[in-house]
């Protein structure tokens, strides 16, 4: 029987996992980054070859002979390494065709089969999506932290920053926020008060963060939630309140009366932050699907790819083969 692969290339992790037609999952593999705008061409392919490898191991195979393969990646790496990615994996052993899609459609489809919906996906980045006839039908945000990515990881901990700095230099209300900030710049607290009219603390914050990554702030992101859980801070209570109002517009931006279909949120924030996902949840008039990652949507697309036709008792079969693999 064909047997077919599918990857969930993610910026944290790269999963693949082996199936056949019928939507068996016969091995389960991952690895490191598979985002290529972060790690690099190089970089992803090695994950992607490693998590194959790991998959074929399991399934006590050689990693040959795969008639074709589906690569989920986010969508700007999917218009701009797409063809690069297909041209380039002939050594991962695969004969047939490679396509690439989007990682917004493997998070829907990794919690329904139907193909019309809503997603929403808040991780270190932020983005939503209307899916209409098993393709994505519009996007709201996901620009990047420069642009846009309101609500995201990146954007809670741009927010958290900012309200540590106002607070140290009077600028903003005093925050639980700025010994756990510190503390994870390893800045002392207890520094001189002063240096050149400046808390020296401050200073010390300012030359950190300014020698991170932008999209590195998303580090911080959890101290948000950790200070409303423990203390009612009312600075991160404010911080989070916002970003569940910019999640909301940005779903609000695609949400169509003619689509109708489950709603599925994907990504770290939505994840932890359970009162945020609900006030999202309640702005958009329903209950949302919570994945985990994209791995089950990605087989989805495989086999949608490979001209199968997915109904609930091969979806429950993606879903519980792939299950007992990754238990194993």
């Amino acid at each position: 029987m064909q047997q077919l692969v599918a990857f969930d290339a993610g910026g944290t992790s790269t999963r693949a996992v082996i199936m056949d037609r019928t939507g068996a999952c016969l091995g389960y593999g991952h690895a490191g980054s598979g985002n290529p705008v972060s790690s690099g061409i190089f970089a992803v392919q090695a994950s992607l070859r490693t998590a194959l490898q790991r998959a074929a191991q399991q399934h006590g195979q050689s990693g040959s002979g795969y008639s074709s393969a589906i690569i989920a990646m986010a969508g700007s790496s999917v218009q701009t390494f797409g063809k690069t990615f297909a041209d380039g994996l002939s050594d991962l052993g695969l004969q047939g065709r490679v396509v690439i899609e989007s990682d917004l459609l493997a998070t829907f489809f990794s919690a329904t089969y139907h193909d019309q919906g809503y997603a929403l996906v808040a991780g270190t980045g932020a983005i939503a999506a209307r899916i209409r006839a098993g393709q994505l039908d519009a996007v709201a945000d996901g620009m990047g932290w420069l642009l846009g990515d309101a609500g995201s990881g990146f954007w809670i901990g741009h927010q958290v920053v900012r309200a540590v700095c106002a607070a140290l230099d009077g600028r903003g209300p005093k925050t639980s926020l700025c010994v756990p900030l510190l503390a994870a710049l390893g800045i002392d607290p207890d520094l001189p008060p002063l240096v050149q009219g400046r808390a020296a603390a401050a200073q010390q914050l300012i030359d950190a963060v300014y020698e991170l990554v932008p999209v590195e702030l998303s580090q911080f992101a959890p101290l948000a939630f950790d200070a409303v859980n423990g203390s009612a801070d009312g600075v991160a209570q404010d911080i989070l309140a916002r970003a569940a109002r910019a999640l909301s517009t940005t779903l609000s931006a695609v949400l169509a009366p003619a689509v109708i279909g489950p709603l599925v949120f994907g990504g770290s924030i939505l994840a932890r932050g359970s009162a945020l996902a609900a006030y999202v949840e309640e702005a958009a008039g329903g209950s949302a699907i919570r994945v985990a990652d994209g791995v089950v949507g990605a087989a989805v697309l495989a086999l949608r790819h490979a001209g199968t036709t997915i109904d609930a008792e091969m979806f429950a079969r993606i879903r519980r083969t792939l299950a007992d693999l990754r238990s194993a």
